[in-house]
């Protein structure tokens, strides 16, 4: 079977789970309408299919030491309009979620459609759930779902996610619109740097390399200050270089600094001197 995963080259840059907040499921298919079939009659009232799938949904289990203080107070606060019982149980799954994303992505998704079970009306679950779907390549359900998100919530900050999942599709067209009127200067620095790595990789796919290029030229490619998303701009960029038949390797080497640079420091920027 065909891996539909946006390449993982020059600007292509999947940007990680890691940067965001935070059933593999299929849709369910549908029989053809029988005609002559007669209607089953039964004293005993059929479950609603909506209510049939919760049933039949196997909750991941949660350790006993997993609390839902445990889990951000932000998050925490936007599961206030749930009941008190629905507010402990879907903050464990969501940070169940934090827990497993990097070890076990796919784990961590049946967390979060469990939350999403419990909370299917509330922004930070529609997200996470997106972000996990998206981790573990169900493409569909991860537009879905952060489309959704940013309907709910206004906020653009899972826009570089979209635009790979469009890609993932194999829709690079529809990847360049998502971006279309955003005013990029209102956006977190990682999320604009992710982005410019999103769109570089949807130009790839159309093959425009040159234009790819350009997509990555933005304020932050610059060994002046970087930040956690540096590294994978500055490897974007050289690899796009390559492309271009020029030399990338100032880049390649600016990238192994700035990714030394963050591991040995706490600061969310770090500035790095060139060499002369």
């Amino acid at each position: 079977m065909m891996d539909r995963r946006p390449p993982r080259k020059a600007g292509t840059g999947r940007p990680g789970a890691r940067d965001q907040k935070f059933s593999r499921g299929k849709p369910q298919e549908r029989k053809p309408f029988d005609r002559d079939r007669k209607p089953f009659r039964s004293d005993k009232p059929k479950p609603r299919p909506d209510q049939a799938q919760r049933e039949k949904f196997d909750f991941p289990p949660i350790p006993d030491e997993v609390s839902a203080e445990d889990l951000h107070i932000s998050v925490r606060a936007q599961l206030k309009t749930l009941s008190v019982e629905h507010q402990e149980i879907v903050a464990r799954h969501l940070q169940m979620v934090a827990l497993l994303i990097d070890e076990d992505p796919k784990l961590a998704h049946r967390h979060a459609l469990a939350a999403a079970k419990k909370a299917g009306r509330i922004a930070v679950v529609r997200e996470t759930l997106g972000v996990t779907a998206y981790t573990t390549g169900d493409y569909a359900l991860a537009l879905r779902e952060l489309l959704t998100h940013r309907r709910i919530s206004g906020s653009n900050d899972q826009l570089p996610l979209i635009i790979d999942s469009e890609r993932g599709l194999g829709r690079p067209e529809k990847a360049l619109a998502q971006a279309a009127g955003i005013d990029r200067s209102k956006l977190p620095v990682g999320v604009r740097i992710n982005l410019a790595i999103a769109l570089s990789g949807a130009r790839l796919d159309l093959g425009q390399t040159e234009l790819a290029k350009q997509e990555l030229e933005i304020p932050e490619l610059s060994p002046k200050t970087v930040f956690e998303q540096s590294p994978l701009l500055f490897r974007s960029y050289a690899e796009i270089l390559r492309e271009l038949k020029q030399d990338g390797t100032k880049w390649d080497e600016l990238a192994d600094k700035a990714e030394q640079a963050m591991a040995e420091t706490e600061e969310e920027t770090v500035s790095l001197q060139e060499e002369k």
